[in-house]
């Protein structure tokens, strides 16, 4: 049964045959979805600087361009035997215009090349890229790289750590995406935990009681072992692909990423506030800081 049947592009204008491309391709390929190829414009830079507005002769003259380019890729896109509508938008707002597009087109999969931004950029300016992770009422697929065009391995990163119902949805929805990849692409399915215990334990455990503090970590370990091969058994993930790692989320994944040889990590996430908004989840920290791409989402009725 085919697990995807409408696939949204968002092409990039500055890239032929791009990461994100191929997959899309390969996806709409494997499971015989309808690809719709999209790219957003916006004023050239100058008109920002220059000018208050084009001239119309000169806008359209600008889509055209744009337009040509995209008919380009539609055209080695249908010779993979891929049905592919192309659309090219005028946009002055591309955030707001293309979150009201996602919602009323409502894909079973958003496709997009991740867009990479130097970390200065980004203390001062959310990426789009981030925006859509948070935002996006729909799964969301960054394309970091695609060595391979389809997924050979896929990783469900999940957190059993965290109680509250959200979370425990949100892991659900996590594996049950991460399996529907799985077997869209014939891929192995792995599931991952990378745990920090000692932030878990800032302010409870006492300084003074080393004892106290191992005995502490050792249960809470045990604690969060347990709710793992929980998860891993209610999804009947076998016990070799299943990977319980001890260190910071990010910078394990990193590592497992690069190690495994992963084509795909399936992370969750969740609404922000604060302080937390303003470091980024554990997802949009990853987008950043490792090999492969990421597929994120959020649970049932968060967005």
């Amino acid at each position: 049964m085919s697990q995807y049947q409408r696939l949204l592009l968002i092409a990039d204008p500055q890239q032929h045959q791009s990461p994100a491309a191929r997959r899309a391709v390969a996806l709409a390929r494997a499971s015989g979805a309808a690809l719709h190829a999209l790219v957003f414009v916006e004023p050239p830079a100058r008109t920002y600087l220059w000018e208050e507005h084009l001239e119309d002769s000169e806008r359209e003259a600008y889509l055209q361009r744009h337009e040509r380019w995209l008919q380009v890729e539609a055209q080695w896109m249908a010779e993979e035997g891929v049905q592919v509508t192309t659309q090219v938008i005028w946009s002055t707002q591309v955030l707001k215009d293309m979150l009201a597009y996602i919602d009323e087109f409502r894909p079973d999969l958003l496709i997009k090349d991740v867009t990479l931004e130097s970390a200065l950029k980004r203390v001062f300016v959310t990426p789009l890229d981030c925006h859509l992770l948070r935002e996006a009422p729909v799964p969301v697929h960054l394309v970091n790289d695609a060595p391979h065009k389809l997924p050979r391995r896929i990783v469900a990163a999940v957190d059993p750590a965290q109680s509250d119902t959200q979370i425990r949805g949100l892991n659900t929805q996590i594996i049950q995406t991460a399996h529907a990849l799985a077997l869209q692409c014939d891929a192995q399915l792995h599931l991952l935990y990378a745990y920090d215990l000692m932030p878990m334990l800032d302010g409870v455990a006492p300084v003074a009681s080393t004892a106290w503090s191992v005995n502490c970590l050792d249960e809470l370990r045990d604690s969060l072992h347990k709710e793992f091969e929980r998860l891993g058994d209610e999804h009947n993930v076998p016990q070799e692909f299943r990977h319980f790692i001890m260190g910071p989320p990010v910078p394990g994944i990193a590592q497992f990423v690069d190690e495994y040889l992963v084509d795909v990590v399936v992370m969750g996430t969740v609404h922000r506030t604060g302080f937390g908004r303003l470091i980024g989840s554990t997802t949009e920290r990853a987008l950043y800081s490792m090999p492969g791409s990421i597929l994120a989402v959020k649970a049932s009725g968060a967005a």
